[in-house]
């Protein structure tokens, strides 16, 4: 079979599936195998594709039939600048989690040497991604589960952020043992925000997502009552906090935050127009 033919068989197959882009996911597949883009597929099309590497594109076009995320197949996405490695067991980074990031980033420029936690955090798209735009930042990158965890170390040192980015063990909601961290310039979370009676009804690919990323207990609020309860006083005075949400949650995360004494409370929309991180300052002295 030519290069041609197998993209676009594989193409189809997802377009039956019921895959929503098949041309880019085919296309995403089809680069990881044959180390070829778009450009030299049109150029290259004609010629025969090697035996083996089609059976290995045709099985990872099955499983993303199956409905495995794109992400785990490929077992690395983009964020930002960075490349992380993600699989089963972990929350896939997604395009939203930028807006957080930049928030950040915007918020935190010119403070000498900013310390900052991110909790919950995952693959680290959070702290790595910020640690990748402020070069003098510090940041304690905060995850409980084993998978996750070990998805973290990996990530920190695949993107060389050793030395900006140090990582510690610890449940979110448990809250931080006495002594266990010093005040910080800002608190960062993308915590599990889906309403457990919701979980059933998410998408195919996202159900294949750990429930523990997922779920934030019957109203969805469970971390974000646990944060501006028992992290937000580690913000040093001045500091931001800035939170990512679920849709139509922002204000009554807004109003938490608000009760736990931040100031100037405020909304950032994601690339759909949600309003998809909430943000504040702790008071000043």
């Amino acid at each position: 079979m030519t290069y041609s033919q197998v993209y676009l068989n594989g193409k189809a197959c997802l377009q039956k599936a019921g895959i929503e882009s098949p041309a880019f996911e085919a296309m995403c597949l089809f680069e990881a195998v044959f180390q070829m883009n778009r450009q030299l597929l049109a150029v290259k099309g004609e010629d025969d594709a090697p035996n083996g590497d089609i059976v290995t594109f045709n099985e990872m076009i099955q499983q993303r039939c199956g409905k495995r995320p794109l992400q785990y197949i490929l077992g690395k996405w983009p964020f930002l600048d960075l490349m992380l490695e993600m699989g089963e067991g972990v929350l896939i980074a997604r395009e939203d989690t930028e807006v957080l990031v930049r928030t950040a980033d915007e918020h935190l420029r010119g403070r000498h040497r900013p310390q900052v936690l991110d909790l919950c955090a995952g693959t680290g798209a959070v702290g790595l991604g910020l640690a990748s735009l402020m070069k003098d930042v510090a940041v304690t990158c905060v995850e409980y589960y084993d998978t996750a965890f070990r998805y973290l170390e990996r990530n920190v040192a695949a993107n060389g952020l050793e030395s900006q980015v140090s990582l510690v063990r610890a449940d979110v909601l448990a809250g931080p043992a006495p002594g266990a961290f010093q005040m910080v310039d800002g608190i960062l979370s993308n915590p599990p925000y889906v309403k457990t009676a919701e979980l059933e009804t998410l998408q195919a690919e996202v159900q294949k997502e750990p429930k523990e990323a997922l779920d934030g207990g019957e109203d969805g609020l469970t971390f974000y009552r646990a944060i501006a309860g028992l992290w937000l006083p580690l913000l040093k005075p001045g500091g931001l906090v800035a939170l990512e949400v679920g849709e139509g949650q922002s204000r009554q995360v807004g109003r938490l935050l608000e009760e736990a004494g931040i100031q100037q409370v405020r909304y950032a929309n994601d690339f759909g127009g949600i309003e998809r991180v909430v943000f504040g300052t702790a008071p000043r002295d």
